[in-house]
């Protein structure tokens, strides 16, 4: 064991950037749960030595003991707002929101499109991508049938919308909760500098959405007078959970908008929001829910890329960005951002934004706070909004296609792409005039 810890201390960079490799082809193809990849490769990087298995080292804290090499402020605010959704969820409320908002479109499937559409946007950048389409998926069907139109067009608005929508806030997308913690951005840090491309680029994509599926978007006046006449009476199912729910997502949120001032964590808000909601619920049937399969990918995946920045892997990579850009601001900003949408459109955007958010630390002390500012915005921007590219971009997109397919219409990987490849194209343009116009 003592020569092969030999071996793997002289090629470290090497033996760790290799099983950083390997995850991401074992990831990308999906033939083995990534939940599962992450942990293995996290039991081999410390099994390996890349990373210590030892707290202290001659009674001192060791730098390298694996465990802090895990972003707990990702973890904590990760499950909390698991648990607030899951127990908003079960009041009904959201799709109340929605089915009132069909109402107010008269049945007109332009206007619902709009609607379904603006509806996704804000709620992903409240709740997580995946619960949000979950959300709206059975009112999308449901509206599909009454007005007896393809709902392949609200399906693929839904995708767009879901994507660019949790681009806009810290606990939007998983991402960003990333870049959060890394650069040590507050919850109005991403609403001051990324609301506005944000809001652009979601009029564009539903003007051009509308304009491409404008054909498709007609309904008989008797169909359309049904969507406008839902019932929606019966959808809070609990009314004091719904009352409880909202009051303490408002408080959070709220807790989020004013770290600032309070200096509280948003784990540390989250947390105590999530804890309050419990007091009324039995904790194992809410902890059930959490998504622990992407709790556990991320604790394993910190500790692959832990090796990678114990070897000192991270800090080339960072020295390879300056060389290439030649210490230009503005190259190395349009290099992170495009390169962020396309790679982030074909493999999992959480594993590639893990391993960029460590490196521009790194830029970061090698610069300054400054230079990379404008950098962990373009991360977040290409990041987000990359995972509209292809069908399996994001999380979101899979379940929709899956719930597509399902009810009888398929999403074909080529013609997602089609459309994938515009908004992607049309969101990297508004997103590069705003990074040079505001920051370069």
């Amino acid at each position: 064991m003592e020569m092969i810890h030999a071996f793997v201390s002289a090629h470290n960079i090497v033996i760790s950037a290799g099983l950083l490799i390997l995850a991401y082809i074992f990831i990308a193809t999906e033939k083995i749960p990534k939940v599962t990849i992450a942990l293995l490769g996290a039991g081999i990087t410390i099994l390996l030595g890349l990373v210590s298995q030892d707290k202290t080292i001659a009674d001192a804290l060791n730098p390298h003991y694996f465990i802090n090499f895990v972003d707990f402020n990702v973890i904590f605010l990760l499950v909390s707002m698991m648990i607030i959704v899951n127990i908003s969820t079960r009041s009904g409320v959201f799709n109340w929101i929605a089915n009132e908002l069909l109402k107010h479109t008269k049945g007109q499937p332009i206007k619902i499109l709009i609607a379904l559409g603006l509806f996704t946007a804000v709620t992903s950048a409240f709740l997580d991508n995946v619960t949000t389409v979950i959300l709206i998926l059975p009112i999308t069907f449901a509206i599909a049938r009454k007005l007896e139109i393809d709902p392949l067009p609200y399906l693929l608005t839904e995708i767009f919308s879901s994507n660019i929508g949790g681009t806009a806030t810290l606990i939007g997308d998983p991402p960003n909760i990333i870049i959060g913690s890394a650069a040590g951005f507050s919850f109005m840090d991403f609403i001051w500098n990324l609301t506005l491309p944000v809001a652009l680029i979601m009029v564009v994509v539903l003007f051009v959405l509308t304009f491409i599926f404008r054909k498709k978007l007609h309904a008989d006046a008797d169909k359309m007078a049904e969507v406008a006449n839902l019932d929606n009476t019966k959808t809070i199912t609990d009314k004091n959970l719904m009352i409880r729910s909202m009051l303490v997502l408002g408080l959070v949120i709220l807790g989020f908008v004013t770290h600032d001032i309070t200096h509280i964590q948003t784990c540390v808000a989250a947390m105590l929001g999530a804890s309050v909601l419990l007091l009324f619920e039995k904790p194992t049937d809410i902890l059930r829910d959490v998504e622990w399969n992407t709790i556990f990918f991320f604790v394993g995946l910190f500790i692959i890329i832990g090796g990678v920045e114990a070897s000192g892997g991270i800090k080339l990579m960072a020295e390879w960005i300056l060389k290439v850009t030649q210490g230009s601001q503005e190259a190395a900003s349009m290099l992170i951002l495009w390169a962020s949408g396309i790679i982030s459109g074909v493999i999992d955007n959480i594993p590639y934004t893990a391993t960029m958010a460590p490196m521009l630390s790194v830029i970061e002390k090698s610069t300054s706070a400054e230079y990379t500012f404008p950098l962990w915005w373009c991360l977040s921007l290409g990041a987000c909004l990359g995972g509209n590219l292809t069908i399996i971009g994001a999380a979101a997109n899979v379940i929709v296609s899956e719930n597509a397919a399902a009810e009888g219409h398929p999403i074909a990987f080529m013609r997602f792409l089609k459309y994938g490849i515009a908004v992607v194209a049309i969101s990297l343009a508004i997103c590069t005039a705003y990074i040079k116009f505001m920051y370069l």
